[in-house]
């Protein structure tokens, strides 16, 4: 299987999302002082990150 710029920026993307996931519930659940707000804050980034990941799929 050739893996193209748009097949790695769709795995990249998905990584990406399920490492915000996980910082989002370490900072929800784990973690209830101001690290979780870092922890939370850390996870909106990988999202914003992958969107443009997303966004960025057919015109690279």
């Amino acid at each position: 299987m050739g893996m193209n710029k748009n097949t790695v920026l769709a795995y990249a993307t998905i990584i990406m999302i399920a490492v915000g996931l996980g910082m989002i519930a370490l900072g929800a659940f784990k973690y209830d002082e101001v690290a979780g707000y870092g922890f939370g804050a850390v996870g909106i980034g990988f999202f914003a990150i992958a969107w443009v990941f997303n966004a960025l799929k057919g015109r690279v």
